[in-house]
Order: C-alpha cells, then sequence, then structure tokens
C-alpha cells in the first residue's frame, strides 16, 4: 500500500488548487489526485466558449510536466467507490487503497439526464470528451437544438449559431436565464441570442429526441442534426453521503475552513453547502472560480495554516456579442434595480434592503 498523505478526489479546480495549496507548504508530504475523467486537469469554461467556437484549445490547468515537478501524483481515469472514514482510506472500484492523513473531496456535478423518449441520445456538455464530441459533431452538421435556457445553454446556441448551424434554443421559462436574472435580464438575454441568429422557443419542454431533431410539447417539430441536453447539473455526493458525513439540500455541508462532519476530511467546490464569512450564512457557489477559492482553503485548513471562505461568489459568461459578469449570493431576492448605459445594462439585487447580487452586461468590442 502506498504512504498516506494528502488525496484530492477530483482534478477540477477544486482538487486541483487544494492538492497544489498543501503541496507548497508541505514538500515532502505524498499529494496524490485520483480523478474519474482521462484528461489531464483542465479548464471548463472555455468549453461552451471560445474552444466549442474554434478557438482556446489549449485547456490545461497545468502540464504533465509541472505535476511531476510539483511531486504530486496523478491517478486520472479512476473511479473511487467508497471512502472509509474510521480507517482514512480512499478505495477504489479496482481494489486499489490509499490512506490519507488529509482528504478533499472535490468529484464536482454530473449532467442531469435528459428523461424523456431518445433523451439519452442528446449530447451533454460537461466534459472535455463532450465538448470534443459537440465541436466534431458541429462540424458536419447543419442544424442544432439546444436544450435548456441556463447559462450553458445560451453560451453553446449562441456558439453554435456563430458556427453557421441553424440552431434553435428551447426554454422551459418564459424567457432564457429568468429564473437566475428575472424577466427584464431574460427579455434582453432572448434578444442577445437573436441578434446571434438563434431562434428561441420559450415556455414549452422537449417531450422527445430523435434522429433529426426533437419534438416539444406543442407539438412542433425542430430540426437538430445535432441535439444538446443543457439540462443542469446535479452533485456528486455519493461519496460523502456513503460515507455517512452531513449533508444538506444536496450538498455536502461544510464550515467556513472548508471541514466536513467527518476527521481529517474536507469538501470543496460544487458539492459544498459551505459557510461564508463575508455573507454570514451558508452559500451555494457553482462555478469555477469559487470552487478554485474553495480548493484554495481547504488545501490551507488541510496543510494547518488558518483561512476561511470570505470572497464573494462570482461568474461570467458570453452570450453572442454581450458578457455577463455576475457578483453575489445567488438565492432569492425581493428587487431589482435595472440601469441602462453605454453598451449595454447593470442590475442590482436586492434582499431585505441590502445588495445581494449585481450582474453587469457590457457589449464586446468588434474583432
Amino acid at each position: 500500500m502506498a504512504a498516506p498523505g494528502f488525496i484530492a478526489v477530483g482534478s477540477g479546480p477544486a482538487g486541483v488548487s487544494a492538492a497544489e495549496t498543501f503541496r507548497r507548504r508541505h514538500p515532502r508530504i505524498p499529494v496524490r489526485i485520483l480523478s474519474a475523467d482521462p484528461a489531464l486537469p483542465y479548464s471548463k469554461p472555455p468549453l461552451s466558449k471560445e474552444f466549442l467556437g474554434g478557438g482556446h484549445t489549449n485547456l490545461e490547468l497545468h502540464s504533465v510536466g509541472w505535476f511531476a515537478r510539483n511531486d504530486i501524483d496523478l491517478h486520472l481515469g479512476v473511479t473511487v467507490d467508497h471512502i472509509d472514514v474510521d480507517t482514512q482510506e480512499v478505495v477504489t472500484v479496482g481494489g486499489a487503497r490509499y490512506r490519507y492523513w488529509h482528504l478533499v473531496l472535490a468529484p464536482g456535478s454530473a449532467a442531469v439526464p435528459l428523461s424523456v423518449p431518445g433523451g439519452d441520445s442528446a449530447q451533454p456538455l460537461r466534459s472535455f470528451s463532450d465538448a470534443v464530441a459537440l465541436k466534431m459533431a458541429a462540424r458536419f452538421a447543419d442544424t442544432a437544438a439546444v436544450i435548456g435556457g441556463g447559462l450553458v445553454g445560451c453560451e453553446t446556441a449562441a456558439r453554435l449559431a456563430g458556427m453557421g448551424l441553424s440552431t434553435t434554443l428551447v426554454v422551459p421559462e418564459p424567457a432564457p436565464l429568468c429564473r437566475r436574472f428575472g424577466p427584464d435580464v431574460g427579455e434582453r438575454v432572448h434578444k442577445m441570442l437573436t441578434d446571434a441568429g438563434v431562434r428561441v422557443v420559450t415556455s414549452t419542454t422537449v417531450i422527445e429526441v430523435g434522429s433529426d431533431g426533437v419534438t416539444v410539447a406543442t407539438g412542433e417539430r425542430i430540426a437538430g442534426e445535432v441535439v444538446v441536453a443543457a439540462t443542469g447539473v446535479r452533485p456528486d455526493i455519493r461519496l460523502a453521503a456513503e460515507a455517512g458525513l452531513a449533508t444538506e439540500r444536496g450538498r455536502v455541508v461544510v464550515d467556513a475552513h472548508m471541514r466536513t462532519s467527518a476527521r481529517n476530511v474536507y469538501a470543496a467546490g460544487d458539492v459544498t453547502l459551505a459557510h461564508n464569512v463575508a455573507a454570514g450564512r451558508p452559500v451555494v457557489a457553482e462555478h469555477w472560480r469559487d470552487a478554485a477559492q474553495q480548493g484554495l482553503v481547504a488545501g490551507l485548513t488541510a496543510a494547518g495554516t488558518p483561512a476561511v471562505w470570505d470572497k464573494v461568489p462570482g461568474f461570467s459568461a458570453t452570450i453572442g456579442t454581450f458578457t455577463l459578469k455576475y457578483r453575489g449570493w445567488g438565492g432569492r431576492h425581493d428587487t431589482s434595480d435595472l440601469s441602462e448605459r453605454a453598451g449595454g445594462f447593470a442590475v442590482a439585487y436586492r434582499a431585505g434592503g441590502r445588495v445581494v447580487g449585481t450582474l453587469d452586461v457590457t457589449a464586446n468590442p468588434a474583432p
């Protein structure tokens, strides 16, 4: 059995950040990353942005040489079967056992399946392999149907239209992104997509996926040689739940230091319901920068360095010729104030009179 040390389960920003941070402070303790993804750790935000559109092909977080030079042992394409918090062991599906002194759970999220007839034939866009498959399929297609009006759905639809495909976005709500940002923003995003060449079909759902497109609840048949299921993600808390760690609202409960309810076990990224010091309450953060920040905190805590999660969550998205930047706590708001400005607009979201989020939308300069 390999010598015990630090283990991160997951090769996304949270797992890599935690491992990198711990290694900087403990150069001789074994550090391992176990990941079900066979690809070298990579950045996911560009998958529905530059990468799909034909650019930004270098997605690696670090090179193979960097991991070797920093003595971080990568185990890729490995599925963890279970963790034993009593013996402090991680056991893989193949039966390999790894003892740990400190363990960071950062498995991320899995795409929510499209549960309709033919839904399993729709292409997800969650991993590098998904993005490669979608990019290749789009090269030999003339039409595309994208299901889901969230950030990934909107970005993907705009990119496919920009690649020359006749693209339709099917949105179950009255407007894209309206559930997250409100109806005023939803209407503007609808126009962004239309200006980008996307046909937007709202207030309906897909009831069947066929070989040449989808059928929606209204009975309309929408052409799609390529069908993308951007139907959301679900945090992968299986390992934590089976190990008896405290969970709530489908996530792993952690404190501001990223500590779970089990000794020497931490969690970071999508799977967490984490206490944020600045917010003064538990917060769900589902985006890249937040995961990297939580991984940093987990790595510092495991290394014995005081650290808390106190950053305001945030993310950015690109839809057509516009960039959307959000900072805030998410969740519900009582009021929203939209103000127009040159080349875009801004929105302040308030709850109980307090600003809980801001959205800035700006037009990108012409290339």
